[in-house]
């Protein structure tokens, strides 16, 4: 993969992740005041999840979804939920940040290992191949995908 697609893949994935970012944040405030904030931040994340996996594979990693990948794809966002969940609980009960506020701070701090785990997962033996071309010095010129 040349560093030029690579770089389109980073775009992307951050204007997936700004829309479904706003898809969470929207689905959290309308769930906010029904039920408590970590159960409405719960449920606003899998829903969130669900979009994210789509708008990944067609539009960022531009692969077909599977079933496998669906199935594999929540583990990468493992991850992305304990940075979050551990951010919010300490931005709400010892920094004292606004429930409404907090969920999307946590989020920015979880990017970049979203970023990379998804990647794994949805394209298979990128990470190698991007390795392999580092070692060799060279960039490939066709995608794996």
């Amino acid at each position: 993969m040349t560093r030029k697609e690579q770089l389109g893949q980073v775009f992307r994935f951050a204007l997936v992740g700004g829309v479904n970012t706003g898809t969470f944040f929207g689905i959290y405030l309308l769930l906010h005041p029904w039920m408590p904030y970590f159960a409405a931040y719960s449920l606003a994340f899998v829903l969130a999840m669900v979009g994210s996996f789509f708008m990944n594979t067609y539009f960022t990693y531009r692969t077909r979804p599977t079933w496998k990948k669906f199935l594999l794809f929540p583990l990468t966002n493992v991850t992305n939920y304990v940075i979050q969940s551990v951010g919010l609980y300490a931005l709400v009960t010892w920094a004292g940040m606004d429930t409404r506020i907090a969920p999307l701070v946590a989020a920015v701090v979880a990017i970049p290992f979203t970023f990379l785990l998804s990647r794994k997962i949805l394209v298979p033996g990128a990470a190698r191949a991007a390795a392999e071309d580092e070692r060799q010095g060279r960039t490939r010129t066709s995608s794996t995908v």
